[in-house]
């Protein structure tokens, strides 16, 4: 849960959480019922609350803190980031937490991590067609950092030597195809390359942006930021960062106007794609990291 909604609708988050207990007693097969499944196995290990599924960050406190540290660049390595998000989101909420309300928070790592162990895909939905993907640092900062933290905690796939994957599906809400009354549901990956091609790799879109000055110069340098999230916690193709080097950094009339409007946002267009060839999200030649 965001923290804006766990305290804005404290008694929706009541009877979620009220409706997660009595999922968890049902009289229903476990095969069928996979919350009476995993409470019934945290239940055995001794776990307290093993119905919890409702957290967030520590009460009165906001944000998973992934993008602040990826803003800052003080990271280690991509698991690092699922355990920040993991540490921030530790806390169950709901009626049955302290007498509900949003001050109930209770600290439950051990029912988080049980829950992240058994995750398979991750849903995100998105409502807003000005606000994607690749807009803002929240979205990777969640759900990418979600998707890590599950990631962490996969057995190691022999065939590649890393964790097992987890899905994350993108539901469209606020438009396509209704000729079958579908909701266009996507894999992530493809998100990503839709928003990179239609926004910060499309000439008119940059250009539209140069033209709003330090605001659009800023709006620029974010979604620079937001794509080394995005490449940290899920993947970005070799030719965004290629593309976005092109039109960015690379093209000197281009380049002269971001550092006219706003010399810091450039200075991030930089050192983003430096940082992307430096942890080896962007294999490009020496010759263009040298211009």
């Amino acid at each position: 849960l965001s923290g804006i909604f766990r305290d804005s609708f404290a008694n929706v988050v009541d009877l979620l959480d009220d409706m997660f207990e009595r999922a968890a007693t049902a009289d229903e097969s476990p095969n069928m019922n996979f919350i009476r499944k995993h409470a019934a196995e945290l239940e055995a290990a001794g776990t307290e609350r093993p119905a919890a599924r409702l957290f967030s960050n520590p009460p009165g406190d906001y944000g998973s803190m992934v993008n602040e540290v990826v803003g800052t660049g003080d990271w280690e390595d991509e698991a690092s980031l699922g355990e920040v998000w993991k540490s921030r989101n530790a806390y169950s909420y709901g009626r049955s937490e302290g007498g509900g309300g949003t001050k109930s928070g209770t600290s439950r790592p051990e029912v988080l991590n049980k829950l992240l162990a058994t995750t398979e895909r991750i849903v995100q939905e998105i409502d807003s067609v000005e606000y994607g993907l690749t807009d803002i640092q929240e979205y990777y900062a969640n759900t990418g950092a979600l998707k890590k933290a599950a990631e962490n905690r996969k057995p190691i796939d022999k065939s590649t030597g890393k964790a097992q994957k987890v899905a994350v599906s993108v539901i469209e809400a606020f438009g396509g195809p209704r000729t079958d009354d579908c909701v266009p549901v996507r894999a992530v990956e493809e998100v990503l390359r839709i928003e990179y091609r239609s926004k910060l790799l499309n000439p008119k879109w940059r250009d539209a942006m140069l033209e709003q000055g330090s605001g659009g110069a800023y709006e620029v340098s974010q979604r620079m930021t937001a794509m080394i999230g995005w490449a940290a916690t899920a993947e970005v193709d070799n030719f965004v960062f290629d593309q976005a080097a092109e039109r960015y950094a690379l093209d000197e009339e281009v380049a002269a106007k971001l550092q006219k409007n706003n010399p810091e946002a450039f200075k991030n267009v930089v050192r983003r794609l430096l940082e992307a060839s430096g942890r080896g999200m962007w294999e490009t030649d020496d010759e263009t990291i040298e211009k």
